[in-house]
């Protein structure tokens, strides 16, 4: 390997050659020693009996290198060495999961795109101005930017009695929610969702047919098809400006994921930028073959010698024979992507190790001759290992250590200095392998090495000082090296972040509590941090980093706990623009074989010319597994901005769902004592499609305490028998299971849903309070008919013996209950329906 895989085929011994053969240079950094056999190389030995063992394990399988669908068992593609990768760190308990195509495709695709047209808005802003600009294209063909699963049986006519509810709702009757027939439907869909969703195709359509949708953020907001509308722009450009700019964008942009574990999200970054990259190439050749042939009589006279076909786009020539001299196109755009594009950093060792695997296989398996190959790209300076969390990240954060220490001899000027001379090596690093005949020696890589271990070194002694490690005890600074595993983003970046920092960041942080990892290392000067969970403080590092755009998937606190008001804070500054799209994981997951991963995705910007904040979010997203495939298609956001609230990000998808939220939130509440009262109400704190709530004790029994509350039942002490009752009915009221769905982590009902909701005992007039009181009545008794006894074994309590309730059951009670309350709050007729069915497919079991 160091001897014959590492070194050009020139540079090769006699010897090594007779053992090789006719093998290429690949380079890579894959076969230079690595920090391992650096140290210990002399020692180890492994003898060959290890080797002809894995041999044999290895060719028990078949070996793809495209990304051809897996029909076999036995078949392995370099998607699979990231999946078990994922698979290991998460038994290691580092948080961090497989992340399925669909959302890093959707991440990227709406971070990475809006970040290219604006900064080619920026050079060519005559384009998406006036009538013929590139917004033109959306009023040509509407249809074209809407995906299919949208479109799915809008052209036909809606049967007379689903029709016939559409403006009057007294006439949705229960076929309503009655699975939708194939050909109008979507899997699972029932009517009442067919009908929204045709609706949002008419909304959509008009605004594309209008010219109403001319921003590139747009397409977020209304979920278009950004990648169809990319291609085509590049595609149809009229212009060689527009072009430029766009192959400026792409060929410059760099993209971030500060959390890469074994590369998804780069793939993901690698597949969108490669079509577009492929686009412009094509683009400048119909202007040149187009230039060409127009006849040279056709030049008006006295015009400069430029405009001449022979000499009319220069730099698209240049572009296209360099890369013509390649002997694999698609080969050379990758490498180039990977080097110019991507960049990664994961604490983990292996996880980099992979993820630089993978990025090599991707590239080889564009060869189909060995003559094609060419060496492959040294990213070792792209994708690196250390602790996104602990580190210099910017300029002031080292200029604030440094001058700490009283800065007598100018630190700061010889540390910026330094990092100048680095930033020069790794340009020249760069440029050397996407150059025809461009080497990168040994040499050339060590000495960069060498002065970014210097930068380092010294940075870590500064840090160390943060963290009170005494340096003349050489093995705890030793230790504090190893656990804590610094990254200085100040220098490994230093170019990127001199500039403004990175364009477009990507990723899915770890879901691990800070608690957990403090023993091993902590973290200092997070306004996160106070969140407790490192991916709040993975986007605040995120959001240091760069201004631009940036997409993660996290876990659902995100948008509703009051814990991570700290990390909600950074998207309500000036200026930025912000979506977030929740999921719930039953009875569909974004992660697979995993528990309580509610998520969200949350997409995010800055516009210079907004002014303001602007906050989008979507409905909690259910689904059932076998719609996997349209859901992103499916996703629909609304603006939430005006109905915010300290804690949470309203899940509110709909226009009804927001008069519906103003009218509560307008509402007078009753101040109710749910403390010292003498009449209770218990209510079950993890509800799932229901509110359980009781004005008796549910009964509970297990081997340890006999029959007791069980722990997940919680008690309100009211001062009346009156408001007991009210309050019962209240809670188990589709109402308040949608305000719960609305604000809170759809996992655990807590004081502060039941507090924050207005109740208003004391503006109900006496028949309404007695109404209620007596259907509450009904209720508990009709809960107490369909209870079930169950019986279950827990390694901790042993035999545990309980009652189950089936609110479903009890549905039409319930929805007398929503009925009187829709007339205290005021709603329409339009809002009570979508009330007493909001979410009526999963809570009923209707439509798998």
């Amino acid at each position: 390997f160091f001897e014959g895989f590492a070194k050009p085929e020139a540079e090769r011994s006699s010897e090594m050659k007779r053992l090789l053969g006719k093998i290429p240079y690949l380079n890579g950094g894959i076969f230079q020693k690595h920090q391992l056999e650096t140290l210990h190389g002399e020692n180890i030995e492994i003898p060959d009996k290890a080797f002809e063992q894995l041999f044999r394990f290895f060719e028990q399988y078949q070996w793809h290198l495209d990304e051809r669908p897996l029909r076999n068992d036995n078949e392995i593609n370099p998607d699979v060495l990231g999946y078990i990768f994922e698979k290991y760190i998460n038994q290691k308990q580092m948080g961090a999961y497989y992340t399925k195509e669909d959302i890093t495709e959707y991440i990227s695709k709406n971070t990475i795109i809006p970040f290219l047209f604006d900064a080619a808005r920026k050079s060519c802003k005559i384009a998406f101005e006036g009538d013929a600009s590139v917004w033109q294209l959306f009023q040509d063909d509407p249809n074209r930017y809407i995906y299919d699963a949208v479109k799915k049986g809008v052209e036909l006519e809606l049967p007379p009695d689903i029709a016939a509810g559409i403006d009057d709702v007294s006439r949705r009757d229960d076929c309503w929610n009655k699975p939708a027939s194939d050909d109008y439907a979507l899997p699972t869909e029932i009517w009442r969702e067919v009908v929204a969703r045709r609706q949002r195709y008419e909304t959509i359509h008009a605004k594309l047919a209008n010219g109403d949708i001319r921003d590139i953020n747009d397409l977020i907001t209304y979920n278009l098809d950004i990648r169809q509308f990319a291609q085509d722009v590049i595609e149809n450009c009229e212009g060689p400006e527009l072009l430029r700019a766009f192959w400026k964008a792409i060929t410059e942009v760099t993209i971030l994921d500060p959390t890469c574990g074994s590369g998804a999200f780069l793939f993901a970054a690698l597949n969108i930028l490669e079509p577009l990259y492929e686009a412009c190439l094509d683009r400048m050749q119909v202007f040149l073959d187009e230039g060409l042939s127009i006849p040279e009589s056709r030049h008006p006279v006295g015009a400069i010698s430029e405009s001449r076909p022979s000499r009319r786009y220069t730099d698209f020539r240049e572009i296209l024979e360099r890369i013509a001299q390649h002997p694999n196109r698609e080969y050379f755009v990758l490498k180039s992507i990977i080097i110019n594009n991507l960049y990664g950093v994961d604490i983990m060792d292996e996880a980099i190790e992979i993820c630089k695997l993978r990025l090599f296989l991707k590239m080889v398996s564009q060869i189909d001759d060995v003559k094609q190959i060419e060496p492959l790209p040294d990213i070792d300076f792209n994708i690196q290992a250390g602790n996104t969390l602990v580190g210099f990240a910017t300029y002031n954060e080292v200029e604030k250590a440094v001058t700490g220490k009283f800065d007598f001899d100018d630190t700061m000027t010889r540390i910026r200095e330094k990092a100048e001379d680095v930033k020069l090596l790794f340009t020249l690093f760069r440029q050397q392998q996407t150059e025809l005949g461009g080497t990168v020696t040994l040499a050339d890589k060590q000495a960069l090495q060498d002065k970014l271990r210097m930068l380092e070194d010294e940075l870590n002694g500064y840090l160390a000082g943060e963290y009170n490690v005494d340096l003349n005890k050489q093995s705890d600074y030793q230790n504090w090296l190893t656990s804590h595993k610094p990254f200085h983003w100040f220098i490994a970046f230093y170019g990127i972040l001199k500039e403004g920092g990175f364009d477009v960041i990507i990723g899915n942080p770890p879901y691990v509590e800070y608690s957990k990892v403090k023993k091993q290392y902590t973290v200092m000067e997070y306004k996160t941090e106070k969140c407790g969970n490192l991916y709040a403080m993975s986007i605040g590092r995120s959001f240091d980093l760069s201004n631009a755009p940036a997409g993660m998937i996290v876990q659902l606190p995100l948008v509703c706990t009051d814990r991570m008001i700290p990390a909600q804070s950074l998207f309500k500054t000036q200026n930025r623009k912000s979506w977030f799209a929740n999921f719930d994981d039953r009875p569909g997951k974004l992660f697979d074989d995993l528990q309580h991963i509610r998520a969200t995705i949350f997409l995010s910007t800055i516009q210079e010319d907004l002014g303001v904040t602007t906050l989008y979010s979507t409905k909690y997203n259910r689904w059932f597994t076998e719609t996997r495939s349209i859901l992103f298609e499916g996703i629909v956001f609304e603006d939430i901005t005006d109905i915010c609230v300290e804690g949470a990000f309203p899940k509110i998808a709909d226009s009804v769902g927001k008069r519906v939220a103003s009218k509560l939130r307008n509402a007078k509440k009753s101040v109710l004592n749910f403390k010292t009262g003498k009449f209770a109400c218990h209510f079950h704190n993890s509800p799932q499609y229901w509110i359980r709530a009781t004005d008796f004790v549910p009964y509970f029994w297990n081997e340890q305490g006999g029959e007791k509350i069980s722990t997940h039942v919680k008690p309100l002490r009211l001062t009346t028998e009156l408001d007991a009752s009210i309050v019962a009915a209240t809670l188990n009221s589709s109402l308040f299971y949608w305000w719960f769905v609305v604000l809170s982590n759809c996992r655990d009902l807590t004081l502060r849903e039941v507090k924050s909701f207005p109740i208003g005992v004391d503006q109900m007039d006496e028949a309404m309070k007695q109404n209620l009181s007596k259907l509450s009545t009904g209720l508990m008794q009709d809960l107490k008919h369909h209870a079930q006894r169950k019986e279950t074994n827990y390694k901790t309590t042993g035999r545990v013996v309980y009652d189950e309730f089936f609110p479903r059951h009890s549905k039409p009670i319930i929805d007398k209950i929503d009925r009187l309350l829709a007339k205290h709050y005021g709603f329409t007729d339009e809002e009570l329906d979508f009330i007493i069915n909001y979410d009526i497919k999963y809570r009923m079991g209707l439509g798998n």
